[in-house]
């Protein structure tokens, strides 16, 4: 196999580069301007993600002078320790920097990556879609083209409700929209799989060099993550989230934040329960943070966004390589 010998090069073109010192300088503008306060977390801790689809990295923290040695873990998102930042009495926050996720590299991933993060007092998640246009018509030209509940796309897609379908149905149309030969998977994973593969393509677009966004919210409340759950117009148990797609691409994913300290313990547990199942490591929790809820957390909307998609999106590039300085194969 022939050997690159000029692998040290940027991955990414320099235009790319002056085009991300823009957009990063852009966005602490807009919280400038909105007096949002930027903040750093510990990129190490000693908690990880519990996310069932989430693996963390992990290293070892090695005292000087003694034998001890403790696991710590580099940060798949600054979440908890912001939250611990608003239970103890911060104002509106906002985070802009690397996170890390052990997994795949190459096309639209990379181990470690750029994420914008923010938290708005006493606001829910539609109020935070505003904010969340508002920031991107700041930094590049973007127009908001809807905003439809999860329900809604999969009536119009598929005619079902997808709140009370029977799994029987929803394997049905995985069978005949995805891949007839898919068996004995769990409810959220046929409505994922037709979600993803149906639906998302459709949202959002790109015309007249134009980033069109698509707002999904009312997500199902066995989705609900660390946001709250909410009764929806019809009566039904529904997730206080969204998530903004462009082009068909996934951007952004936010929430009414769950206050609850107790029901984020047993959230917690759950998903340590669901890695043991599948097989996956299982990892600590942080148990600070449920601490901090539990100690009082104001009503807020908190979102994460990844900046390397959004800059791909701007780019109209599939390679995350083309807006990286170093990928991960040039690291």
């Amino acid at each position: 196999m022939a050997v690159e010998h000029d692998d040290w090069k940027p991955s990414a073109s320099f235009s790319e580069l002056r085009r991300r010192g823009e957009l990063l300088r852009g966005i602490r503008e807009y919280f400038h301007a909105e007096q949002v306060l930027e903040v750093e977390t510990p990129m190490l801790s000693c908690a990880a993600t519990v996310d069932p689809h989430i693996d963390s990295f992990s290293a070892e923290f090695c005292p000087v002078g003694t034998t001890v040695r403790q696991t710590v873990y580099l940060h798949t998102s600054p979440e908890f320790p912001m939250k611990r930042l608003l239970s103890a009495g911060s104002e509106d926050i906002y985070y802009l920097g690397r996170v890390f996720r052990n997994g795949e590299a190459g096309g639209r991933h990379n181990p470690e990556f750029t994420m914008l993060e923010w938290y708005r007092l006493g606001i829910d998640h539609h109020t935070l879609m505003d904010d969340v246009s508002s920031l991107l018509s700041s930094v590049t030209p973007f127009r908001e083209v809807g905003r439809y509940s999860y329900q809604q796309l999969f009536e119009q897609h598929f005619g079902i409700n997808p709140h009370t379908a029977s799994d029987q149905a929803l394997e049905k149309l995985v069978h005949e929209k995805v891949d007839a030969s898919l068996q004995g998977l769990a409810r959220n994973d046929w409505l994922d799989l037709l979600f993803s593969a149906v639906i998302e393509p459709e949202l959002g677009g790109y015309e007249n060099d134009q980033l069109e966004g698509v707002y999904v919210y009312d997500f199902p409340a066995s989705m609900s993550a660390l946001s709250r759950i909410m009764t929806d117009k019809s009566g039904q148990q529904v997730s206080a989230r969204f998530e903004l797609f462009i082009n068909g691409v996934e951007l952004a994913n936010g929430y009414h934040e769950l206050a609850d300290g107790e029901e984020q313990d047993a959230r917690f547990r759950n998903d340590q329960e669901a890695r043991k199942s599948l097989g996956r490591p299982v990892y600590p929790y942080d148990q600070r943070m449920v601490d901090a809820l539990k100690g009082g957390f104001p009503d807020c909307a908190g979102v994460a966004m990844g900046i390397d998609r959004l800059h791909m999106l701007m780019a109209q590039t599939r390679q995350i390589a083309d807006v990286l300085a170093f990928d991960f194969h040039r690291a």
